[in-house]
């Protein structure tokens, strides 16, 4: 591969970061308001723990600690199409969560009354028309 090639190939990477980067953030804003609509209340965004991972989004609802999982795809058609977003938390994604959860609770005073429950808030968006949002409670 000559230079040329080598750098319109790491600018188109890096677009194509970007706009998956700018699809997570949409998302996440998103899902943000769907679980304040449901009523609950957003504690945390994006908290991490070092390289161990990310929790997309700590919230409250009633007396359970949610830690939710947030899954954002471009709807098929589209392109760059990916699977379902609610088909994302594998056996593995689900286990690394539940590390999470621990150690978000372990840092914030302890589990509440209620225990602690993984969701997932998956976005699908489509080319045209208004995202889909759908909120499955306790995945893992």
């Amino acid at each position: 591969m000559n230079t040329r090639n080598a750098e319109d190939s790491a600018q188109r990477a890096a677009r194509g970061n970007a706009q998956r980067g700018a699809l997570g953030r949409y998302g996440e804003e998103l899902a943000a308001r769907r679980l304040t609509d449901a009523g609950m209340t957003v504690l945390d965004r994006n908290w991490r723990a070092g390289r161990t991972g990310e929790i997309d989004i700590v919230a409250r609802d009633g007396d359970a600690l949610v830690v939710c999982e947030v899954k954002t795809r471009r709807a098929a058609g589209s392109a760059g199409a990916f699977q379902h977003p609610m088909a994302a938390v594998t056996p593995a994604k689900a286990e690394r969560l539940r590390g999470l959860a621990e150690r978000w609770v372990q840092e914030h005073g302890g589990a509440p009354p209620g225990g602690v429950r993984i969701d997932l808030v998956g976005v699908l968006v489509p080319r045209r028309g208004a995202p889909v949002v759908e909120h499955a409670r306790g995945v893992a």
